[in-house]
């Protein structure tokens, strides 16, 4: 009752939303690159929860379903197949067991790619939390990326005497209608909001950060991207404390290259602060690859917290709309 890696590709790890309550210990919260893609294959698998995903980047692995299962495909679209045939992301499907999964069939759009299976991998909680820091080698599978040969178990395989042609059928039948702020979005600009220490920037450092455009380094992982670009610089350089780090926050070191930080950021940092990335627009800054440009556009609180507000509205409605494909997913 698991999914054989046969092919592990390039970074292919288990994530959830995250190892939250255990920062000020030195923890570091780890999650979904993309939240909402990792969100959106779970609801499309049928999970009333959000059990950790498999976050699949940008050259996929090959994974033999040796129990039959549903699961669903959300995020960057990296030409996913099935038993060689392709297969559409955002829709409910249905794997026999013997039947391979496999990526790369199409040039990719976008980096990351979230697998959900109906019921969820059975892992490990590790501090309440599934996902892999792989930097310290815990969560997840045995603490790693996926290596050949893995076997993960399925936590509720479909029953062995369902009929898979029919459900498989019934799922295709489903109307499944994507709210267009849970789609993948490619924006013109990041919006941000003023950083802690915005306003000890140069004139011509925050007009660089809101117009100029900047470009991902290779030197970017799930710690943080590295952006190339204008040098930003304090009016006074001065000495800080190190405070907690958030998800988004944008540190400008010395050398006066930004550093975003993502998931697996460290708990504290001693860097100034010039901006903090909308919480809606963090989904599209984790689609983006090193040598991708970006721009950024200033947004209020008031309208990010407004957008933010409706992307959870559109979660609940999904939610509901899908209460058919649950009930075709619970054992009789």
């Amino acid at each position: 009752m698991s999914l054989t890696v046969i092919k592990p590709g390039m970074l292919s790890s288990f994530q959830d939303a995250g190892r939250n309550g255990y920062q000020h210990q030195g923890i570091p919260a780890a999650g979904a690159m993309d939240e909402r893609a990792h969100r959106l294959a779970n609801a499309l698998a049928g999970n009333a929860g959000a059990p950790a995903t498999l976050e699949i980047t940008l050259t996929g692995p090959t994974l033999r379903f040796d129990a039959p299962a549903c699961f669903a495909l959300a995020g960057a679209d990296l030409g996913a197949t099935l038993n060689g045939q392709d297969i559409a992301p955002h829709r409910p499907l249905v794997a026999c067991a013997g039947d391979t999964l496999a990526f790369g069939a199409r040039p990719p759009t976008g980096v990351r790619a979230y697998l959900a299976v109906h019921g969820g991998f059975a892992l490990p909680a590790v501090m309440g939390s599934e996902s892999t820091y792989l930097r310290s080698g815990f969560g997840g599978f045995q603490g790693r990326a996926l290596a050949k040969g893995d076997h993960i178990a399925l936590r509720t395989p479909l029953a062995a005497h369902r009929d898979l042609k029919a459900l498989r059928d019934a799922l295709w039948n489903l109307r499944i209608y994507l709210p267009g702020t849970l789609g993948n979005t490619r924006r013109a600009a990041i919006r941000f909001l003023p950083g802690l220490h915005w306003h000890e920037f140069s004139d011509a450092t925050r007009d660089a950060f809101s117009g100029a455009e900047f470009r991902v380094s290779p030197q970017s992982d799930r710690m943080g991207y590295r952006l190339t670009g204008p040098a930003l610089a304090l009016e006074q350089p001065r000495q800080m404390l190190s405070e907690a780090a958030c998800f988004g926050t944008v540190q400008v070191p010395s050398g006066g290259e930004a550093i975003i930080l993502m998931a697996d950021r460290q708990t504290t940092g001693g860097y100034p602060k010039i901006a903090q990335i909308a919480t809606v627009d963090l989904p599209a800054l984790a689609q983006t690859a090193p040598g991708d440009t970006l721009r950024f556009a200033l947004i209020s609180l008031d309208d990010a917290q407004r957008l933010d507000a409706e992307r959870e509205r559109a979660f609940t409605q999904l939610h509901e709309a899908l209460a058919p494909l649950r009930a075709l997913l619970t054992p009789a």
